[in-house]
C-alpha cells in the first residue's frame, strides 16, 4: 500500500481526517447542548447568542451520532500508531501529564460511544415533556466529552506530532 505514499503522508492524511471529523462533531454537539437549554427570551431582538441557541436542536442527533462513531474508529485506527511513534517517545521524554490526559481522553470517548444509544433514544422521544432535563444533561455531558478530547487531542500533537 505504501508504494504510491509515503507512510508519514498516509498517517497525516486519516489524521486530518479525523480531525475534520471531530470539528464537524464539536459544532454540532455545541449547538445542540446550547440548543437544549433554551429559553423564552423576552427581548425579541435575536442577539449572537439568541441566534446560536435558536437551532432546531434534534436535527443535530443522527448526525452527531455518526459523527462519534466515525471519529471514534478513525481515531482508533490511528491509535495503533500513537502507541508505537508518539506515546513511547512522551514517556521517554517524561510527558506524563500530557500521557495521562491522553488516558482520560481514551477512556471519556468511550463512555460517550457507550451513551450514544441513550442520548439517540432521548432525542427520539423529543415530545416527552419528561426527559427534557435528561436530554439536555446527556446532551451537554457529551458535548464537554468533546471538547475535552478535541482540546487534549490538539495539546497532545502539538507537543509530539505526527512526522517529530
Amino acid at each position: 500500500m505504501f508504494d504510491w505514499i509515503s507512510e508519514s503522508a498516509f498517517w497525516t492524511i486519516f489524521l486530518i481526517l479525523h480531525g475534520l471529523c471531530a470539528v464537524a462533531l464539536l459544532g454540532a454537539i455545541t449547538h445542540q447542548s446550547f440548543a437544549a437549554f433554551k429559553t423564552k427570551d423576552s427581548s425579541g431582538a435575536p442577539d449572537f447568542i439568541g441566534r446560536f441557541k435558536g437551532v432546531s436542536p434534534g436535527v443535530y442527533t443522527k448526525a452527531i451520532c455518526i459523527l462519534w462513531f466515525i471519529t471514534f474508529v478513525l481515531g482508533g485506527y490511528i491509535y495503533a500508531q500513537y502507541r508505537i511513534a508518539i506515546r513511547i517517545p512522551l514517556e521517554a521524554s517524561g510527558y506524563w501529564r500530557t500521557q495521562g490526559f491522553f488516558e482520560l481522553k481514551e477512556n471519556w470517548s468511550s463512555m460517550g460511544l457507550f451513551l450514544l444509544p441513550a442520548y439517540y433514544a432521548m432525542w427520539r422521544m423529543q415530545l416527552n415533556e419528561s426527559f427534557i432535563k435528561a436530554r439536555s444533561y446527556l446532551t451537554t455531558i457529551l458535548a464537554i466529552i468533546c471538547w475535552f478530547s478535541f482540546l487534549v487531542g490538539h495539546v497532545v500533537n502539538n507537543v509530539r506530532g505526527f512526522g517529530s
